[in-house]
C-alpha cells in the first residue's frame, strides 16, 4: 500500500509527514498514569504471557561467627538464598478506526483527514491511559473491603463488597489460590480470622470502583457483631490506603472528610518506609481538580505559606507542581465514584506512586516487516501503531485511518521486601503506590 496509490490530493500531506506530526500532538497532552509505567520489550515469538522473576535481598548479618563453630569445609555456615517473586503481564490487542469518504468530504478533504488522526490519536492514548490507571486501582484497591449483608449469627460465609486481593496468596513468590493449605490472614473489623475461599456473585453487586462481589469462605465462623454491615474486611498483605479522619472502609466515609497536607505526608511516609524510589526525586500524585482545590482549604497547608513569597504564585495557580515530595498531576481521568451510602457524597481517590509501581509491555513486532510491510503507511507513536489504509473499494473512496497496540500492564509485588530487609517496611504486597480516599 504505497504512497502512489492514494488520491494525488493526499500525496502531498503525507509526504511532508502532517499526518504524523497531527498524531504525535494529539499524544503528547495526556493524563499522567501511563506515564509511571516502567516499559518493557515484548518479545516475538514466546507467547501471549510473559512470567518474570524479581530477586529480593538476603537478611542482614548482625552475628559474629564463632570461632567455635568456624571449622570443616563450611566454616560454620549454612548456604541461604534470596527470595523470589515473580509477575505476569499479559498481551491484549487494541484497535479502533475511522472511515473518510473522499465524495462526500470533498470540500475539506484536508482538514477533515487531518482531524480525523488527531481524534485517533487522542483515543488511543486516552485508551492505554485508562487501561494503565486500571490496572493500578485494580492492584492497590484489593484486600480492602467491607461486609455487604450484615450475619443474622455467626457463620464462615461472609458477603462482601469486593473480593480483589483475597482470591490469591504468595506461595515461594508465585500467586496461588487460597485455600485451606494456603489461606490469607485478615482481619474483619479488626479481629484476626483466615480465608480459605472466595466465590464471586453471578450478578455483581458491588459499589466499589471496578469492584468484584462475592462471598469469602473462613477457617473458623466469624461473629455476627464482626460481621455486621458496613464493617471492615482487610487482608495481612492488602495495600496502604490512607482514609480521611482515620475512616476504616470507604462505607464509613462522611461528609466533611476532605483531603488534607497531613494525608498526603502520611503516604509520602509510607512510600519512603518501604524504600520505593522516587522518580526525578518525587513521588508523584494523580488527583482530580476537586481533591486539589480541598488542600487550599486544610488549615496545615494554609498555615505553611503564611507570609511566604512563593504564596502569591502558589494560590494564583491554585497548584503547585512539586511539593511536600511530591509533583502534583491533576487529571480529569481520577477514580471518583459515588458514595456507596447514596447519599449523594462522591468519594475521591488521589494515588501516591513511586517508580516501578506499573510496568508496561510493548510487543516489539508491532512494526515488524511482516505486519507493517515497506510501503505501508504505518507510523508508530509512543509505542502506538497509526495506519492509514488505501480506498480499497470499488469505487476507490474510502480510505480507512487506524491506530492499534498490543501489549499490557501489571502491577508487580514486593513481597520480598520485608522488616528482615527493610526494617521500616509495611506487610502490604502492593508497596510502591498508596491510595487516598476521601469525600469531595
Amino acid at each position: 500500500m504505497g504512497i502512489s496509490n492514494f488520491p494525488a490530493i493526499l500525496q502531498p500531506i503525507i509526504q511532508q509527514g502532517y499526518l504524523e506530526r497531527e498524531f504525535q500532538n494529539a499524544l503528547t497532552s495526556r493524563l499522567g498514569y501511563r506515564a509511571i509505567a516502567d516499559r518493557e520489550e515484548f518479545a516475538v515469538g514466546i507467547g501471549e504471557t510473559l512470567t518474570k522473576t524479581r530477586a529480593g535481598l538476603k537478611p542482614s548479618v548482625t552475628t559474629p561467627l564463632s570461632a567455635a563453630t568456624n571449622t570443616n569445609l563450611d566454616n560454620g555456615l549454612t548456604p541461604s538464598s534470596a527470595s523470589v517473586e515473580q509477575y505476569t503481564i499479559t498481551l491484549n490487542h487494541y484497535a479502533a478506526t475511522t472511515d473518510l469518504n473522499m465524495v462526500t468530504s470533498r470540500v475539506g478533504i484536508a482538514s477533515q483527514f487531518l482531524l480525523n488522526a488527531a481524534v485517533n490519536g487522542e483515543q488511543a492514548a486516552r485508551s492505554l491511559d485508562e487501561l494503565a490507571r486500571n490496572t493500578l486501582f485494580n492492584a492497590y484497591m484489593g484486600g480492602n473491603t467491607s461486609v455487604r449483608v450484615g450475619l443474622s449469627a455467626a457463620s464462615t460465609v461472609v458477603p462482601v463488597d469486593d473480593v480483589r486481593g483475597f482470591q490469591f496468596n504468595m506461595v515461594n513468590g508465585v500467586q496461588t489460590a487460597v485455600s485451606g493449605g494456603n489461606p490469607l490472614a485478615v482481619k474483619v473489623a479488626g479481629n484476626p480470622y483466615q480465608v480459605i475461599g472466595v466465590t464471586i456473585d453471578s450478578a455483581n453487586a458491588t459499589s466499589a470502583w471496578g469492584g468484584i462481589s462475592g462471598t469469602l469462605t473462613f477457617a473458623n465462623p466469624v461473629s455476627q457483631a464482626d460481621g455486621a454491615t458496613g464493617n471492615p474486611v482487610v487482608a495481612a498483605n492488602a495495600a496502604s490506603i490512607e482514609r480521611a479522619n482515620q475512616r476504616t472502609s470507604t462505607a464509613q466515609l462522611v461528609a466533611g472528610d476532605s483531603l488534607t497536607m497531613a494525608a498526603l505526608l502520611n503516604g509520602v511516609a509510607t512510600l519512603r518506609m518501604n524504600a520505593v524510589p522516587e522518580i526525578d526525586g518525587v513521588y508523584n500524585c494523580y488527583l482530580d481538580p476537586m481533591s486539589a482545590r480541598q488542600l487550599f482549604a486544610d488549615n496545615d497547608f494554609r498555615q505553611l505559606f503564611t507570609g511566604a513569597t512563593s504564596a502569591n504564585q502558589v494560590f494564583r495557580q491554585g497548584m503547585v507542581n512539586e511539593f511536600l515530595g511530591l509533583r502534583f498531576i491533576t487529571t480529569t481521568e481520577a477514580c471518583v465514584q459515588e458514595h456507596p451510602a447514596g447519599n449523594g457524597l462522591k468519594v475521591r481517590r488521589p494515588i501516591i506512586c513511586g517508580q516501578g509501581a506499573l510496568i508496561e509491555g510493548d510487543f516489539a513486532g508491532m512494526a515488524s516487516a511482516d505486519v507493517a510491510p515497506a510501503d505501508a503507511i504505518v507510523s508508530l507513536v509512543d509505542g502506538i501503531a497509526m495506519v492509514t489504509r488505501e480506498p480499497i473499494d470499488r469505487l476507490q473512496q474510502i480510505i480507512a485511518q487506524s491506530w492499534y497496540w498490543i501489549g499490557g500492564f501489571c502491577a508487580p509485588t514486593d513481597i520480598t521486601t520485608t522488616m528482615s530487609t527493610v526494617p521500616t517496611a509495611t506487610a502490604s504486597a502492593y508497596k510502591r503506590a498508596v491510595l487516598l480516599e476521601h469525600v469531595g
